[in-house]
């Protein structure tokens, strides 16, 4: 039997599957988005692909009662934890009035819901990191136990925005973790183009908090840094910078083809890594997950893609005057 790691960082074998489940959910609603897509029910996708266990053993390491995650538009992992539904995240992909996010106004990936702490994003990347710090401010000043997560892209982490939020987190020892998911590309940039340093992480130090890169591939190992970091800043010591390192295993959205700027052996060596597969393997081999139970959990999962799929697909679109609404002040 494999050594039990996640009961070293006190995750019960439910929880770790909990884990498993959710990542597994956010891939499969991600992929039928995909075929959605290319049936021309929903006009665009900006994919999770490969990135699930850095969003979901993140979010595990954070208390879903008070604290506030800004995520990014690849998100889908970190929302799903965070309480919301396949069914709403399938609203906002056919853009129907029932959406959350905006009530079909907004593209897909602006993920906002207030009952549950999720803060919108805003089109331009990486303006939710100053946001994130403004949160993280407030709650401070009204006396509040929290912690705020935000997420973006490596390539985010070369915007005024990132070094902004993270100065002024550093100054005043807000409790803020600013979590980069680093999948190598900047749309079609790699990372060698965007970074003269080694890691995104090596810029911690000039803002005054801790930086780790740790391998996003491995959920264990992305909610045991998430975690010292949340107990951090709830102990008043400040923000911390953490580096996820995965790959994206999809093209940057719907409408790009990566075809021109990544080979085909390099995505298939990142499809050998796939974090479903290898936390799976995982959990067999601590004997937490059995062939009959992956069934269930899939047959479990399937069905709530299925019947969201179909609710969204049969929900009403929103009315058209409805464009304007929370535009302008309403009597």
């Amino acid at each position: 039997m494999a050594e039990n790691r996640h009961k070293d960082l006190g995750l019960s074998d439910e929880k770790v599957l909990e884990m498993y489940e959710t990542m597994l959910l956010a891939r499969r609603t991600d992929e039928r988005m995909w075929l959605l897509n290319r049936a021309g029910k929903i006009p665009f996708v900006i994919s999770c692909q490969g990135q699930e266990a850095a969003q979901v053993g993140a979010a595990f390491a954070l208390d879903r009662d008070k604290d506030y995650v800004l995520p990014y538009y690849r998100d889908m992992g970190v929302v799903l934890t965070f309480g919301m539904t396949a069914k709403e995240l399938m609203l906002s992909g056919f853009a129907k009035a029932e959406d959350p996010n905006s009530g079909g106004r907004q593209m897909p990936g602006h993920f906002g819901q207030r009952k549950n702490r999720i803060v919108t994003g805003s089109s331009p990347v990486t303006t939710q990191v100053p946001h994130a710090v403004g949160v993280a401010l407030a709650g401070r000043m009204s006396g509040e136990d929290l912690v705020t997560f935000v997420t973006f892209g490596e390539g985010s982490s070369n915007q005024g925005d990132f070094h902004e939020g993270a100065n002024f987190a550093g100054v005043h020892k807000l409790p803020v973790i600013f979590m980069c998911e680093n999948n190598k590309y900047a749309i079609s940039v790699p990372i060698e183009k965007q970074l003269a340093c080694e890691n995104v992480s090596d810029r911690a130090i000039g803002y005054g908090m801790p930086g780790v890169t740790v391998d996003g591939n491995d959920p264990l190992e992305v909610y045991k840094v998430v975690k010292q970091a949340a107990d951090r800043g709830r102990r008043g010591e400040g923000p911390t910078l953490v580096e996820t390192i995965s790959y994206r295993l999809t093209p940057h959205s719907s409408d790009d083809d990566d075809r021109s700027y990544r080979a085909p052996d390099e995505v298939a060596e990142a499809k050998s890594k796939d974090p479903i597969i290898t936390f799976g393997a995982y959990l067999k081999e601590t004997g937490v997950l059995t062939d009959e139970l992956e069934l269930e959990i899939n047959d479990r999962v399937m069905k709530l893609v299925n019947e969201a799929t179909d609710y969204a697909e049969n929900a009403p679109y929103p009315e058209p005057e409805d464009a304007l609404r929370y535009v302008y002040a309403e009597k």
